[in-house]
């Protein structure tokens, strides 16, 4: 009876300290939404959480750390975006959907877009757990991308390419709009019909 209670404390220790890290990642979300990815400070993020900065440093040991947290936590959001989709048995159609939900989630936080895929913050590199999670959205679009017909390692990357520069385009010049996302469906079109003619038979 003993170890079972101490198991149970030190189970309860270890989720509280998880809501924790998780209500200070939710807090820097929102500081990077006022100031940029870059612009959240491990000073700013313990006066918003209400707690020492010393004391954060028991939670997140560097800047680095709290940006992997997020990295990690972004990607978790985006894969639930990507679970709750109920795709079409038509692949083409599949991947349509696919890629508009990439991009909705993309388009609704920009600060999440720019830590996920933007690369903005000097010397970060998400660790290899973290990574791994964007490892397995890339997986998934890979997949959809495969079942449309499109199999060449040069296909797929266009088809990367020209998401993230309609997105990028969408953020840049239309916050908030669809002058250019809306074309999005159009040129999946264009380049999986393009994939097709020159796939191998």
């Amino acid at each position: 009876m003993i170890g079972t209670g101490s198991g149970s404390s030190t189970g309860t220790v270890a989720k509280r300290r998880e809501a924790r890290v998780a209500g200070i990642v939710d807090c820097a979300w929102k500081l990077a939404r006022e100031h940029g990815i870059s612009g959240v400070s491990l000073h700013a993020l313990a006066r918003k959480v209400g707690i020492r900065q010393p004391s954060l440093y028991g939670y997140f040991d560097s800047k680095d750390a709290l940006y992997d947290a997020m990295f990690a936590d972004g990607n978790r959001q985006l894969i639930e975006h990507l679970d709750a989709l109920k795709l079409s048995r038509d692949p083409r159609v599949a991947l349509k959907q696919w890629l508009r939900t990439f991009a909705g989630f993309a388009l609704e936080d920009p600060a999440r877009y720019e830590l996920l895929f933007q690369r903005h913050i000097p010397g970060f590199t998400p660790s290899a757990a973290s990574y791994a999670l964007a490892e397995e959205v890339l997986g998934r679009a890979y997949s959809v991308m495969r079942a449309a017909g499109v199999t060449q390692q040069g296909d797929i990357d266009c088809v990367v390419a020209v998401t993230a520069g309609i997105i990028d385009a969408q953020l840049s010049n239309d916050p908030g709009g669809t002058r250019w996302v809306r074309h999005l469906d159009r040129l999946v079109d264009l380049l999986v019909d393009d994939a097709l003619t020159r796939s191998p038979q």
